[in-house]
């Protein structure tokens, strides 16, 4: 059956050659020539088809001409329009051996490995250039977002989480970069992740909602800086000029802050309760061989203080233990954590305003974004392909996969 569609196909395919006179417009203000009639190959759903096109050439440009190749979608392709969309979802869902052995026994197609991750990363790579574009029409207010009716017109209130991952990298892609191995080289390159989701409700406990499929995401392995524009312009067209509240949940990390500072200056900055609680955790374990058996009974204390919001409390605890001087160091880089980020770690505040204080949001798409795909045994990444794929799936969780489409077309 498939066969036979193909073949049906090429018959209707070369039923016009796309002869267009003897001279056309070669799109650089010359008259590009007709040469004659040349063959292409392209595969697609129904299997590979053949079809003859009419070949121009222009002598003031030094470059030919195909004009049925860009009336069907493929100029420099040798796939098809919905064989390439069928490749790049199978290459961003899984490792491009997996996506060619369910593309041959789910479809019927047959492409080698190397094809599908060339077109799925060089699909990728143009969606992110043009997420790139987009952004900094945003930043350059000469592009003003319509706001989706799905994630709501006007959100009540507006999350915006940051985080950073590790993703294995080849040599190159890591070169001179200091790492954590006993060489001092480094083996990954962190890929920043936002995510903005809305929340408009309670449970019945009184706990926060997030709202049913209404979580986007943005990813790059760019610098902050650039990190922080594209998360603004997906922020902006969430509709962050008009939520009621607007919310930046993080770990501490200062680059985080920094970034909500710049671009959400409004914005109730909230610390992640269970990485304040690791940093406690880690606090009591310095302090553990001074209090000895009054350890768990201290922990618990500060905990009680830190789900409540008094930092200043736990702070006073902290200093009123007779700790070695070797310790010292130690504990002030712990107790430094608390003291710049106490005004975002009002927990009990928090609370009872409704709000979220954890980022299971983000911690979750570091997982399932990233490391799903990204950070499997064996992996090494180069920077063009990660950012490919990293793109496209960020798209597809944000449930925006037909977008890709109509984003690489305009491109």
């Amino acid at each position: 059956m498939l066969k036979l569609g193909a073949s049906l196909l090429e018959r209707l395919l070369a039923g016009d050659r796309s002869h267009r006179g003897t001279r056309i417009d070669c799109h650089g203000g010359h008259q590009a020539e007709f040469v004659g009639y040349r063959p292409k190959t392209l595969d697609t759903v129904l299997g590979p088809v053949t079809l003859e096109r009419a070949y121009y050439h222009c002598n003031e440009c030094h470059h030919g001409l195909v004009p049925r190749d860009r009336e069907l979608g493929v100029p420099g392709a040798s796939l098809s329009p919905g064989l390439q969309r069928m490749v790049a979802r199978v290459g961003a869902g899984a490792p491009f051996a997996k996506a060619r052995d369910d593309l041959a026994e789910l479809a019927g197609v047959q492409l080698s490995v190397k094809r599908i991750e060339r077109a799925a990363e060089a699909d990728g790579q143009r969606l992110a250039a043009a997420l790139d574009v987009e952004a900094d029409a945003m930043l350059d207010a000469t592009l003003t977002p319509l706001t989706r009716a799905r994630h709501h017109a006007a959100p009540d209130i507006l999350y915006i989480a940051m985080d950073g991952t590790g993703v294995p990298c080849v040599p190159a892609a890591t070169d001179g970069r200091a790492g954590k191995y006993p060489d001092g080289r480094a083996r990954t390159r962190e890929v920043k992740l936002g995510c903005v989701f809305t929340q408009s409700g309670l449970d019945d406990t009184a706990r926060p909602l997030r709202d049913a499929d209404s979580t986007s995401y943005i990813t790059t392995l760019q610098p902050a800086e650039r990190f922080g524009t594209l998360l603004y312009a997906e922020a902006r067209r969430r509709g962050v000029t008009h939520a009621r509240r607007l919310v930046v949940l993080g770990d501490g990390a200062p680059w985080i802050w920094n970034l909500a500072a710049l671009h959400f200056p409004a914005a109730i900055e909230i610390v992640d309760l269970y990485h304040a609680r690791e940093h406690l955790h880690a606090l009591a374990g310095i302090a553990a061989p001074t209090l000895g058996s009054d350890h768990p009974d201290w922990l618990t204390g500060r905990l009680a203080e830190l789900d409540a919001g008094d930092i200043p409390a736990m702070l006073t605890a902290a200093r009123d233990l007779d700790l070695p001087e070797a310790s010292a160091p130690a504990v002030d880089k712990a107790l430094g954590y608390f003291e710049t980020n106490q005004h975002r770690m009002r927990y009990a505040h928090f609370r009872q305003s409704g709000l979220f204080v954890g980022s299971g949001a983000i911690e979750a798409g570091c997982r399932a974004v990233v490391g799903q795909r990204l950070k499997q045994s064996g992996m090494r990444w180069n920077i063009p392909g990660a950012t490919g794929i990293l793109a496209l799936r960020a798209h597809q969780a944000s449930g925006r996969w037909n977008d890709i489409w109509t984003r690489l077309h305009a491109a």
